[in-house]
């Protein structure tokens, strides 16, 4: 019983701290271009440079 004392808070403050992350990702603009950095590795840079 003296462990839940100890664990339920510490895991509380770790899912904060999670969701604090999470929405700090989100308004610094993390998951603006999703589909972008997933592209660019597709793109051959050589034929980029001669265009």
């Amino acid at each position: 019983m003296s462990n839940l004392v100890v664990l339920i808070p510490v895991a509380l403050f770790l899912g904060g701290a999670g969701l604090i992350a999470f929405l700090w990702a989100l308004r610094s603009g993390q998951y603006e271009d999703l589909d972008g950095s997933a592209e660019r590795i597709l793109i051959d840079e050589e034929r980029a440079d001669q265009n």
